[in-house]
């Protein structure tokens, strides 16, 4: 093939985020070139070549693509001389199938051994027609019932919260970064690797069909578009490869297991809040019932759970904000209300401190912020993204009785010993 036609050869890293990273790149070289038919079929490709390239041998993976009159050449190569084999396994098992599918996907394709490794070509001359049938048994007739003429499952998202999407996603591969460093502990395990892999799939699923909603940083235009309901979609599809259905379930049992070590200490991430949890539980659940033929169930509002606990002592004077003759509140990384004054209560309509201490922040933010608010003090303490912090604002602050006062809000961070944080809010009217 002529060198001077569109493609690409990229080297990327041997982590779990180069399986996405490589799939949104063939896919940007195929719309360039006026190809998109071939998008589904090369993006199942590069995801099983990667994701086989970055289990089985941990270098960097070549990732190379060639686009002409006459369709699609793609080659995957790493440094294991180690030659993937066709293995039956089902459906529902961890590995094996990556080639059935690719096979299933593809005109032709082969295997080159190098001195240095291997590569792993495959050719592709029209879009991908009917899926591969190869599956287990019982299961596969479920999901062939929900095939599009696409070859996936549509999974129906209703009331889906786009910014929480994005601060989700932040926080959990965060975790799972984490969790996947503790996990190859142990020399010779792949089974963390594996995981990762499986569960950056979905989150790069995700990250594919859930639109951004696209408030930037700009502090005044945070404050005037990061309300319900700009920030929430009433229905969105998620087109899931139905190789990729298990990839849920070991997403979800995965974050599960490090948000289980980061509570016990083992891990850093920082407290992982209860709509964080709850997301993903819904996301991986949804996906789980209507690829068995049950129908959708809208996300809800999660805004009245407690917080979760914090994992360290917080070594902080909270006489310093109750006992200010200032308007100040102040809240912990947990999200929870740690100190009040006097003046932000009675600002508040409220008497008592004990009606505000231990109650999170949610309690005093209107409804139509509250997502905005969970996905700001998510993004900061997983990012350091701070737009907001250190800068005057005007917001509604929700009081007592349910009525709503303007305040011009200001709000500090203190790291505190131990990696805990401190925010501290002056309010004036």
């Amino acid at each position: 093939m002529e060198q001077h036609v569109p493609g690409l050869h990229r080297t990327f890293a041997p982590h779990p985020a180069s399986v996405g990273d490589a799939r949104r790149l063939m896919r940007e070289v195929l719309v360039a070139a006026g190809r998109e038919d071939l998008v589904e079929s090369a993006e199942l490709v590069v995801t099983e070549l990667v994701t086989n390239a970055l289990v089985h041998a941990g270098t960097p993976i070549d990732v190379a693509a060639i686009v002409d009159d006459a369709g699609l050449r793609i080659e995957v190569s790493d440094g294991s001389g180690h030659l993937p084999v066709l293995r039956r396994n089902g459906t529902l098992a961890g590995t094996g199938r990556g080639l059935w599918l690719v096979q299933s996907a593809v005109d032709d394709w082969g295997i080159d051994a190098h001195e240095s490794g291997k590569c792993v070509w495959v050719e592709i001359s029209v879009g991908m027609g009917a899926p591969g049938t190869y599956a287990d048994p019982g299961r596969d007739v479920q999901v062939l019932s929900l095939r599009d003429d696409r070859g996936d499952v549509a999974v129906e998202l209703l009331n889906v919260p786009l910014l929480l999407h994005i601060a989700w996603q932040q926080h959990a591969e965060a975790l799972l970064r984490e969790y996947l460093l503790f996990s190859l502990g142990d020399e010779g395990d792949v089974a963390g690797l594996q995981a990762h892999a499986a569960s950056s799939d979905a989150i790069a699923l995700l990250l594919d069909h859930l639109p951004d909603p696209g408030i930037g940083d700009d502090p005044d235009r945070l404050m005037a578009t990061a309300v319900e309901p700009d920030v929430s979609s009433d229905r969105e599809v998620l087109r899931v490869p139905v190789d990729s259905l298990l990839h849920f379930r070991v997403l979800g049992e995965a974050l599960d297991t490090a948000i289980g070590l980061a509570d016990a200490g083992v891990l850093l991430t920082p407290p992982t809040q209860p709509e964080m949890q709850a997301f993903r539980r819904w996301v991986c659940d949804e996906v789980e019932r209507q690829s068995g033929g049950g129908g959708p169930l809208p996300w809800v509002d999660q805004s009245e759970a407690a917080p979760p606990p914090g994992r360290t002592p917080l070594e902080w004077a909270s006489e310093v904000v109750r006992d200010s003759p200032d308007t100040l509140i102040a809240a912990d990384d947990t999200n929870g209300i740690v100190a009040v004054s006097r003046p932000a209560l009675a600002l508040l309509g409220y008497d008592d401190p004990d009606d505000l201490v231990g109650r999170r922040l949610m309690w005093i933010i209107p409804p139509r912020f509250r997502q905005a608010h969970l996905a700001g003090f998510t993004m900061h303490l997983t990012t350091g993204r701070a737009p907001l912090i250190g800068r005057p604002v005007t917001v509604p602050a929700l009081c007592r009785d349910g009525s709503e006062t303007l305040v011009e809000l200001v709000v500090e961070s203190q790291c505190l010993p131990g990696g805990r944080h401190v925010f501290v809010a002056s309010l004036r009217r």
